[in-house]
């Protein structure tokens, strides 16, 4: 930043001006609030015409009921002792008063050095601006912000009466509620919008209202939340562009062989189950990131499941008929193209669980093609599930069966949104601020492109999931019915690669290390740095975060990462140097359709269908 001739001092450092917050154009700002409230009409329209015409039913309701039945439960506990009352609005009446004194202290001479009552978390990006810092009404708004939202987080901290589910559910609530009433996502009380409305007259805007109509009409009705730049992406041409055939094709999954890269290759082909509530190229987002183009060139031979988007003709379609039609179907297509028979299989998240589920129903029936299971943050037990657990309770569970029975499926969206919510602050806020009321086009971002590429979920699917997973947690406990058989965990006892992610919200690497004791054989838990995502798509030349390798998964987690030896840069090569030693013979390089017929060019035909 540079100094400024009059004052000496850098840009930041000079006083704040009330003259950014004028309006210079008294016309021209009235003439774009009125084009704002035009394209306003035309999102509100695009909002009511599906619901008028019965497109769309609101199921908003359900959500917000139980988020109020929630505090409710949290009122009580504070409400039901007088004292307790007294004391928690002490703590917020003492944190509003700490912050009027500094207020006050900022404004009188030389105060301008007063310590914040409360200063925002490491990383939080909200109160960047410098004005947040130097102008007092900013200031105060900050952090009589701060002061309450931190209040209403140990309100549920200490509230001691609540069940675990309840605390869990209360604390995610005052999350979410919190994050959307920061004064950074608000014209008038954020400088930096301010400012961009002021100096620009409105037109952000105009062109904000506009954004917003056109989200709401490519959701049809519900608001489909922009937060790429997505014209600049096409699966095929420049996202999942690792060449390969596709080999089979069942009504729920394509089968992918993947053209190799070596002369000779692995003898064990390599079978990948993704989550079928996302896209599988997440594992394929371009060549640096593409785990499987890595896979590929160190010699395997690659297939890898790519699920249908469902629609009303699959909603019959339980865990039982992706097992049968998708990895076993896959298995069946191994051996057809290749002659083998052995596999070393991978599954992801929920199409790691159901590997799991899918490996203890084998072994049952006498199917021992699968030599060895790598999971990629994977929950075979949901004691500890992560904030998803929110979204599931009986009467939870129940209202998403009533609206999926009415089409045979869930609409995309509601999982996008979702899944955005366990990180609202990151996935949400900042692009209703940067999209709507900034006017601005988000960047172009493939991780994002393919965050916002939604899949719908069969509904016999989803619900077996929801109920059987997390609601009864009934694949760990041996309790889990599968084709008239009751499964377990134990029965697998093949070798297990148990990857989890240190910062994962979806499959926390708690869970994932306790999961590990349930499975009969032997399991190498590793703990990858980052997140659900970047924890697992971390290709080695990216020299980024580290990975935990240490002893049987077994006794106290918190010790086990003690007694863990700390790893730099990817974990990759380590799981390869693990597949290798459970069998390293090589064979000729295997060309996809030299034993049958192909079906087209990969990724195929259903990771294009979008809703």
């Amino acid at each position: 930043m540079s100094k400024t001739p009059d004052s000496g001092k850098t840009e930041d450092e000079r006083p704040s001006t009330v003259e950014q917050y004028l309006v210079k154009d008294p016309e021209r700002f009235a003439l774009n609030m009125a084009r704002m409230i035009e394209q306003a009409g035309k999102a509100a329209s695009a909002w009511a015409e599906p619901r008028e015409k019965g497109e769309v039913r609101d199921h908003v309701a359900e959500p917000v009921v139980d988020m109020v039945k929630t505090f409710s439960k949290l009122s009580e506990y504070w409400l039901s002792d007088p004292q307790r009352a007294l004391e928690a609005q002490t703590r917020l009446f003492s944190g509003y008063m700490t912050v009027w004194a500094n207020s006050i202290q900022r404004l009188s001479a030389g105060g301008e050095d007063a310590d914040d009552a409360v200063k925002p978390e490491l990383g939080d990006k909200r109160f960047q601006d410098p004005e947040w810092g130097r102008n007092a009404f900013f200031d105060f708004l900050k952090q009589a912000y701060l002061v309450t939202s931190r209040w209403a987080g140990e309100l549920v901290e200490h509230a001691d009466g609540l069940d675990e589910h309840t605390r869990h559910k209360a604390s995610f609530y005052v999350k979410q509620v919190s994050n959307a009433i920061s004064p950074s996502n608000f014209i008038l009380t954020n400088p930096e919008l301010f400012r961009e409305t002021i100096a620009s007259n409105g037109e952000n805007l105009v062109r904000g209202m506009k954004m917003l109509a056109e989200d709401i009409a490519a959701g049809k009705g519900d608001l489909k939340l922009r937060q790429a730049d997505y014209s600049s992406f096409e699966i095929g041409k420049n996202l999942a562009t690792t060449p390969g055939k596709v080999v089979g094709r069942s009504d729920v999954a394509e089968i992918l062989q993947y053209d190799p890269a070596t002369e000779t290759v692995l003898k064990r082909p390599l079978l990948i189950c993704p989550p079928w509530i996302n896209k599988f190229y997440i594992l394929d987002l371009n060549p640096q990131k593409s785990f499987i183009r890595w896979a590929v060139e160190q010699g395997h031979t690659v297939f890898v499941i790519s699920w249908i988007n469902p629609d009303e003709r699959h909603g019959t379609k339980s865990w039982e008929a992706y097992i049968r039609e998708g990895l076993q179907y896959g298995l069946d297509t191994i051996e057809k193209a290749t002659g083998e028979k052995d596999v070393n299989a991978v599954g992801y998240c929920v199409g790691g669980t159901l590997l799991a589920a899918a490996l203890a129903l084998m072994a049952q029936e006498g199917d021992h093609r699968i030599k060895s299971a790598t999971f990629f943050t994977t929950q075979v037990d949901f004691t500890y599930a992560g904030d998803l657990k929110v979204f599931v309770d009986e009467e939870q569970v129940a209202a998403v069966e009533k609206a999926m029975n009415e089409k045979g499926y869930l609409d995309g969206t509601k999982m996008a949104t979702a899944f955005n919510m366990l990180r609202s602050g990151d996935l949400i806020w900042p692009y209703v601020v940067n999209n709507y009321m900034r006017g601005k086009d988000p960047l172009p971002f493939d991780l994002l492109y393919w965050n916002a590429d939604s899949t719908r979920m069969a509904a016999a699917n989803h619900s077996f999931y929801l109920r059987n997973c997390y609601l009864e947690n009934r694949l760990s406990q041996g309790m889990m019915e599968l084709a008239g058989r009751v499964v377990s965990l134990k029965d697998i006892t093949i070798p297990v690669y148990n990857l989890a992610s240190k910062e994962d919200h979806i499959a926390p690497a708690l869970s994932v290390f306790l999961g590990s004791k349930y499975f009969g054989g032997e399991v190498d838990y590793v703990m990858a740095g980052s997140g659900h995502i970047a924890g697992v798509v971390n290709p080695p030349a990216a020299q980024k975060y580290h990975y935990w390798t240490g002893g049987k998964p077994a006794g106290d987690f918190d010790q086990w990462i003690a007694e863990a030896t700390n790893h730099p840069g990817s974990w990759w090569p380590h799981w390869q140097r693990w597949i290798e030693a459970k069998d390293d013979t090589r064979v000729p390089a295997r060309k996809p359709g030299k034993h049958m017929k192909t079906l087209g060019e990969a990724p195929g035909s259903y990771v294009k269908v979008r809703v």
